[in-house]
């Protein structure tokens, strides 16, 4: 027969369950994870404060290694052409353009939400930008498709005699291209 008492001993209560993150959220989670153990693991180590934008670029660069986009170099016989045939050749994969441009929206959010305060937000300067856009322009040429930006609706006003109706143009793509009337 076992005389013990049951333990009387109190537990701490279980945390409260963590709310489930949404993809872009646990995404960007991710990626301010990975830039910050970055930064510690240069030589000298880097703290988020001293970082700059050439600190981001050279983090981009250091992506490349595990991209999956093939770039062709300006030597390379399939540069410029959109369905190289075969054979393979030997050009680097890097990250597609669109993802270093969706990873840089995510950590720029993230640096203010970790306390950054917007005019000394790194993912935000000037060289990160025009960065990302030489690489959207060499990515395209070594595709030989070339990017065009999707351009907005130009809106034209017809008159009516007792309405005004705004005509949506259809430059660029997406759209009903409906017309709304608006009052006299």
């Amino acid at each position: 027969m076992d005389t013990t008492t049951p333990s009387t001993s109190t537990h701490p209560p279980p945390p409260p369950p963590q709310p489930t993150l949404s993809r872009y959220e646990s995404q960007k989670r991710r990626d301010w994870t990975t830039f910050l153990q970055y930064l510690r693991n240069q030589d000298p180590p880097l703290t988020l404060p001293t970082s700059t934008g050439l600190h981001v670029i050279d983090f981009l660069k250091y992506l490349d290694q595990f991209g999956k986009t093939k770039v062709h170099s300006l030597s390379c016989p399939h540069f410029g052409q959109p369905n190289p045939p075969s054979p393979p050749c030997t050009c680097p994969l890097k990250q597609a353009w669109g993802s270093l441009d969706a990873l840089i929206g995510r950590l720029r959010a993230a640096y203010e939400e970790n306390g950054g305060r917007p005019e000394s937000n790194p993912f935000g300067e000037r060289v990160v930008g025009v960065y990302l856009r030489e690489v959207r322009v060499g990515q395209a040429k070594a595709r030989g498709i070339p990017y065009e930006k999707k351009r907005r609706k130009k809106k034209k006003q017809v008159r009516t005699p007792s309405k005004v109706a705004v005509e949506t143009t259809g430059v660029g793509g997406g759209g009903s291209g409906s017309v709304g009337v608006e009052g006299p």
